[in-house]
């Protein structure tokens, strides 16, 4: 029978308090929610590193050094979407007796410690491409974007239908414009993976492919609280492994590996006796609380011993034996990972090399990739300074996508290259840039968009827009249109007289900031005669004071 233990309770209220709020920020596809709920994200470990956060980096670290990795059963949401993934598929299954749900497995230190030294190197190196594709909170981001909000944003269109049809107006209907063919199969990849894995191995993803639950590994196997065994209580019923969805419990040799172990605290719940107890137990002394004699259980005995000794020093012998293994073996892992940063030094230097090789020849060639055709680079989103800047900092958690209120950034494909994949970009292909928002900037935990202010933002130019005159209507067709000027915040694009009564579009480059309001609302198709080209090192403009900023409102026409 189960025991009530409020560790358990208390790792399951502290997983709501971060999950739901973040949850909720993802799928807030009405912008209700207050902004400063970002700063739930910030306090994810990879995106901190990456936004130079060094002090939450350490307040986990130390967090992780006392308690243990409180982080991934607590505040990771992509670990506690796998618990909950384990909560469902474990709904309705009768507990048979004898099968296990979870086993020990020994750990496969040599894959997720290759894994972190790799993504360290590359990421020190100006490639981000293994964080992108392992980081458990921009895998979350990209599920909770791309298949969360949508399924919600069709459900709100559902109920809206119903109401409507009783004369009920209270809900309307959204249009679900962010969600590019890349980002939904990332995250249908992303979901499918975690479910397959926890399914058949539990927390399996944390401690082999995700390099923050390696990191955090080599921390907690010297964490100062930890899970271990009472012998003296302990009987040997196997509760406690079957529990442990991180596969750390050795019930035979009564060993917890702290390494791999999450604090879910399911396995203390999960003891009648009291075998296993969250207690403050050093790594580093000199005698270890567990040499207690065993005392003897019959043929339990037999089972989980080699031999059976009649006093408790010859029992504490393979208890020492254990430890002195244990100490052997964290000596080689960090050996290991050395050696293995070490080696993978030059290789990754030469695919370092290759790309900046690769982005030198590519550079301003971006739109398209057909023979013969001129590509340009991306318009990345306010705050990102530069193109290569944000390249090596945007994990592509798509926070920023869905916050946008005008919905102009979508997650990119492969159109600009495997290092832009499923970074956000500016698409003007409905819509535009607020001329006075930054939310984008400011929800960014990774900091790959800095924070501005409205009247940064307002100088700021991201792109410039080109006039092509042999496609605009008033040469081809001798209409009047001026639907770029009227929609110009900054009236960088004005009209100039023309043939007779007419007038046609004119750029002034030195007052576009590249918000793609012209470009959004040019009638011509399939080709707009009015089209924002990137910069792609961000410039600042001065805007002459007597000039009036009038506010963009684009409606369905642009007349």
């Amino acid at each position: 029978m189960k025991r009530l233990n409020y560790q358990k309770g208390v790792r399951v209220l502290l997983a709501l308090l971060f999950f739901i709020p973040i949850l909720l920020f993802f799928l807030d596809f009405t912008n209700k929610m207050p902004v400063d709920v970002h700063k739930f994200l910030h306090i994810q470990l990879l995106p901190a590193v990456l936004g130079g956060m060094f002090g939450i980096v350490a307040v986990l670290l130390i967090m992780t050094y006392l308690f243990g990795r409180i982080y991934c059963s607590a505040i990771c949401p992509a670990g506690i979407l796998q618990d909950i993934i384990n909560r469902l598929f474990c709904i309705g299954k009768k507990k048979k007796k004898g099968v296990r749900r979870f086993s020990y497995h020994k750990p496969m230190n040599w894959l997720r410690y290759s894994i972190l030294a790799l993504t360290v190197v590359t990421t020190a190196l100006g490639f981000s491409g293994l964080c992108l594709l392992l980081d458990p909170y921009s895998n979350f981001g990209r599920i909770a974007a791309n298949l969360f909000r949508p399924a919600v944003m069709w459900g709100n269109n559902v109920l809206a239908d119903c109401l409507m049809k009783m004369d009920n107006y209270s809900l309307f209907h959204v249009t679900i414009s962010t969600v590019s063919i890349a980002g939904l199969i990332s995250a249908i990849v992303a979901l499918v993976v975690f479910i397959v894995m926890v399914i058949f191995r539990g927390r399996l993803f944390c401690n082999t492919l995700c390099p923050v639950g390696a990191l955090l590994s080599l921390v907690s196997r010297y964490s100062q609280m930890r899970i271990s065994f009472d012998k003296e209580a302990c009987n040997h019923c196997g509760n406690c492994e079957r529990t442990c969805k991180a596969e750390a419990i050795n019930a035979k040799e009564m060993m917890v590996d702290s390494s791999r172990c999450v604090d879910c605290f399911n396995c203390v719940s999960s003891c009648s006796k009291g075998g296993l107890q969250y207690r403050f137990k050093p790594a580093f002394r000199k005698e270890n609380d567990n040499l207690v004699p065993v005392p003897d259980t019959g043929p339990q005995k037999d089972r989980h011993s080699q031999s059976a000794a009649d006093t408790g020093s010859s029992n504490a012998i393979p208890c020492q034996a254990r430890e002195r293994t244990s100490a052997s073996n964290s000596r080689r892992t960090f050996l290991a990972t050395g050696v293995t940063v070490a080696a993978t030094l030059p290789v990754v230097s030469a695919i370092a090399d290759g790309v900046g090789q690769a982005k030198g020849h590519g550079q301003g060639n971006g739109h398209g990739k057909k023979k013969g055709r001129k590509k340009w680079p991306p318009i990345t989103p306010p705050g990102s300074l530069n193109l290569e800047r944000f390249k090596d900092k945007c994990t592509g958690c798509h926070i920023c996508v869905v916050k946008c209120p005008s919905q102009v950034l979508r997650p990119a494909g492969l159109e600009y290259g495997f290092d832009y994949l499923l970074k956000p970009r500016m698409a003007y292909i409905s819509s535009y840039c607020n001329y006075e928002c930054t939310i984008c900037s400011e929800v960014c935990p990774a900091e790959a968009l800095k924070p501005i202010s409205v009247e940064e933002k307002k100088s700021l130019q991201v792109g410039i827009a080109t006039f092509f005159i042999n496609r605009c209507i008033v040469k081809t067709e001798g209409t009047d249109c001026g639907a770029c000027s009227e929609h110009c915040p900054t009236q960088a694009v004005h009209m100039v007289p023309y043939e007779g009564t007419l007038t046609i579009p004119e750029v002034n480059p030195d007052l576009c900031v590249g918000c793609g309001g012209c470009e959004s609302i040019c009638p011509v198709r399939p080709m707009r005669a009015i089209i924002v080209k990137a910069n792609t090192v961000h410039q600042t403009i001065v805007l002459p004071e007597e000039e009036e900023v009038k506010n963009v409102e684009v409606d369905d026409f642009g007349f």
